[in-house]
């Protein structure tokens, strides 16, 4: 019950999360398109994947693809990178560790199985 508890908390940690960056880049792709900006920068780049399971990468994948200025492109077929399309980039790291370090890193806390679960090889709780 306290580890459906946790991941419910990380679950709300991760909206108020995406509400706050949607907003953020949502500002900065409007101040792009209407300033006379000419040296965007925009990237493809591969970002190295800590998740495992489907659900995590697809959520993952949707999260970014539905963050103004981004958009997820393809996952790998061992499913370890996830190539992302960037709007504007100052470098791939900055990318990497944005992407890890807001979104990834909350996906992985509310997908974690219970610790009374085990998890098989097909990523299925037993």
């Amino acid at each position: 019950m306290i580890s459906l508890l946790k991941r419910l908390g990380a679950f709300g940690l991760l909206c108020g999360v995406f509400i706050i960056e949607l907003v953020k880049a949502s500002v900065d792709v409007t101040v792009a398109v209407l300033s006379n900006k000419q040296k965007l920068k925009p990237a493809i780049v591969a970002v190295p994947l800590d998740l495992r399971t489907d659900m995590g990468i697809t959520t993952l994948a949707n999260i970014v693809s539905l963050t103004p200025g981004t958009t997820s492109l393809h996952i790998s077929d061992d499913r370890k990178t996830l190539y992302v399309h960037v709007l504007d980039r100052e470098s791939d790291e900055d990318v990497i560790r944005s992407i890890k370090d807001t979104f990834e890193t909350r996906v992985r806390a509310v997908e974690r199985p219970a610790p009374s679960q085990t998890v098989t090889k097909k990523g299925a709780v037993a």
